[in-house]
């Protein structure tokens, strides 16, 4: 497993677009962990994978609520923001495990938050910023992240 997959994105538009990709690489299974300091375009990499699905309404951080849940076309996404956890414990009360469980996507903003109670994620992406636009590097965890990794790897080229 190669742990040196990265794309440039110059803009706003490149990181939805990406997302897409990102959408297909999945395809809609999987934890993905999505770091970067704030302003990097977690979110807005979300709103790419969302689109990717078909979903068509507004993608807001749910910095507040911690988790935002999608249905698209019997796709289940969830997204979560952990930036405002201030203790992992808090996680349990969500009954974060069944969030985990069966065929949905988990995108982690902030996973370093919810330490010691997430579980492993198959795929992590880090969002640095590199000139006006950003860098966007992945590494895969497990084998779903592999395959993901290799998927992403081929829609880039």
């Amino acid at each position: 497993m190669s742990s040196d997959f990265q794309i440039s994105l110059p803009d706003e538009e490149s990181m939805v677009a990406f997302g897409h990709q990102i959408a297909k690489a999945s395809a809609g299974r999987g934890v993905i962990f999505l770091l970067g300091d704030l302003g990097m375009g977690k979110t807005t990499l979300s709103r790419g994978i969302l689109r990717g699905f078909g979903h068509q309404g507004s993608v807001k951080s749910p910095t507040y609520t911690l988790v935002e849940p999608y249905e698209i076309d019997g796709q289940q996404v969830y997204h979560f923001d952990l930036y405002r956890l201030s203790d992992p414990e808090e996680l349990e009360y969500l009954g974060i495990r069944d969030y985990f469980e069966g065929d949905a996507l988990c995108l982690v903003e902030w996973p370093e938050r919810g330490k010691g109670i997430l579980p492993v994620a198959d795929l992590v992406l880090t969002i640095e910023l590199e000139g006006l636009g950003r860098k966007l590097s992945w590494v895969p965890q497990t084998s779903m992240g592999a395959l993901m990794a290799d998927n992403l790897l081929q829609a880039k080229r």
